[in-house]
């Protein structure tokens, strides 16, 4: 479907028979006392922690309903939502199962904002417009009522206290300031429980902020994760007193590598990471010190990886808790992720949506029992989770399905790379971002090329070399370590070896006209 020339639909309500009347009315309270319900349990940082550290199995059930009430509840109610049934022959939904997949395509594309409002109404006072990167081809805009900001900004200022216990909380909001929903909506957030300086990513900013107010806070820098090694970088660079500050890490809007956050976290204390969407809201997903140990033990345990993953899955998911009782996530036959969010706070419901993120669900309590059986993985856990004690189930996302590059019978993964150039790479340092793309040379063969964007256009031509020797043989390690497909092809075909790296100075090359609002990982036109 073309974004640009696609006329999208402008439905209205119309008129409601005295049975549409009684069923909305029976639903709305019933949607209503539930959500009363969350946020009761949400009202303080302090109770949201409780309520993460009780949730109980058994209310999945509860959540499971909620979702359907919402969808049945929207067949109804929303204009946009209520066509979309029409239109697609599911009018007479009322399981969950039955009411079909949302995507951008068939619904947030295809109809106007107002439309996929509740009642096909759009309240204008406190009611924000947050625009999403763009990433997909082209930006879309969401609106959110300020019953639904509430909502977001106490779950992120309650696990941020979670996770990030201090006195003297001093939050550095490094998100881009402009109609991307993380930047405002994170600092909104974070002033609930902290000192909140909204400088954008600026790194000279950055740097003065730090040394204007000193090493008296408990800094917690939000960014972007490529951004807070920009970050470090340019802080080792200027000598910073590391040792007489304390600064922590929040990061989101893409995946990190366990290469990224042990770089990263030789300075910052902790590095952690949420999972969100503009399409559907900020901090579906949060890491906990647990679900980072699970993921590190994952990557080396082949045993618990193989009761996890499956004993074929190659790829590491980054791990997060969620909470089903306000977005209710399940997992399609085609392993994708939909998100359905249970809460009548959302100015526009958002119904089993599906973002294109692969991923699995699991029972927090599944998990628990398997670490369990072996008693020294049992005491690990025990030892680097003690604090924090979250009770929330299990979302293992391994990303947006189509982000790979296929060579020699294998899936290359920008994860994966990624962890080929910092683990053990002198020159990490030098490196401000990349992006994988494939070279065709003469013959009609193929090699996959990672680019690799200096963070200096001052390094020498040795240097250089030296840089990008050292990022193909990281590279090449790791993948024939994670890999059992590239592993095999090296052993059949030697030229499978032949991973291209091309260093270029910054703006140069395929990073020329890139924004850096987020990373472009993939270059499938190259």
């Amino acid at each position: 479907m073309s974004n640009v020339t696609k006329v999208r639909l402008s439905p209205r309500l119309g008129a409601l028979s005295p049975r549409e009347h009684w069923r909305r009315t029976r639903l709305q309270a019933y949607s209503w006392l539930l959500t009363g319900l969350y946020r009761t349990a949400s009202v303080h940082p302090a109770v949201w922690r409780f309520v993460a550290r009780s949730y109980h199995p058994v209310l999945d059930r509860l959540a499971a309903r909620h979702a359907e009430v919402a969808c049945r509840f929207a067949a109804v109610d929303v204009p946009a939502y209520r066509h979309f049934l029409q239109e697609g022959g599911a009018s007479r939904a009322r399981r969950l199962a039955d009411f079909p997949e949302t995507t951008k395509a068939n619904y947030a594309g295809a109809y106007d904002e107002i439309s996929r409002c509740q009642e096909g109404k759009l309240r204008l006072s406190g009611t924000i417009v947050d625009e999403s990167s763009g990433s997909s081809g082209k930006p879309y805009n969401w609106l959110r009522g300020p019953r639904e900001l509430k909502a977001i900004y106490r779950n992120a200022a309650g696990y941020t206290e979670l996770v990030f216990p201090g006195k003297r909380l001093f939050v550095i909001n490094a998100y881009s300031m402009g109609a991307w929903a993380t930047g405002t909506t994170t600092g909104a957030a974070m002033a609930r429980i902290a000192v909140v300086k909204n400088t954008g990513p600026d790194l000279e900013k950055i740097v003065d902020t730090l040394e204007h107010f000193g090493p008296d806070f408990d800094y917690i820098v939000t960014a972007y994760p490529p951004f807070l090694k920009h970050l470090r970088d340019r802080l080792d660079a200027a000598g910073f007193p590391w040792e007489r500050y304390r600064i922590r890490g929040l990061v989101g809007g893409e995946g990190m590598t366990e290469a990224l956050r042990d770089y990263l976290q030789e300075r910052f204390e902790e590095v952690r990471s949420g999972y969100g969407a503009s399409d559907l809201t900020i901090g579906m997903g949060a890491e906990t010190g647990f679900t980072v140990w699970l993921r590190k033990r994952l990557a080396v345990d082949r045993e618990l990886r193989g009761e996890l993953l499956g004993e074929h899955e190659q790829r590491l998911p980054m791990i997060f808790h969620y909470n089903p009782l306000e977005t209710f996530l399940e997992v399609n036959e085609r392993g994708e992720l939909l998100c359905t969010i249970n809460t009548k706070s959302v100015l526009q419901p958002k119904l089993r949506y599906n973002v294109g993120d692969e991923a699995r669900l699991v029972s927090l309590v599944r998990v628990r029992e398997i670490i369990r059986r072996d008693p020294e993985r049992w005491a690990e856990c025990r030892k680097a989770t003690a604090d924090e004690r979250m009770a929330l189930p299990l979302l293992f996302l391994f990303g947006r399905k189509d982000s790979t590059i296929s060579y020699m019978g294998a899936n290359l993964y920008p994860q994966d790379v990624e962890y080929g150039l910092y683990t053990g790479n002198p020159y990490a340092a030098e490196i401000s971002r990349f992006c994988l793309s494939l070279e065709e040379l003469p013959g009609l063969e193929y090699r996959p090329v990672v680019n690799i964007e200096l963070r200096s256009a001052s390094l020498g031509e040795k240097e250089r070399d030296e840089l990008a020797r050292a990022c193909r043989e990281g590279v090449l390690a790791h993948l024939a370590t994670v890999s059992r497909d590239f592993a095999e092809s090296l052993k059949e075909d030697p030229t499978a070896a032949d991973l291209r790296i091309r260093v270029v100075d910054p703006g140069e090359g395929p990073f020329a006209g890139l924004n850096k609002l987020k990373n472009v990982y993939l270059l499938k036109d190259a």
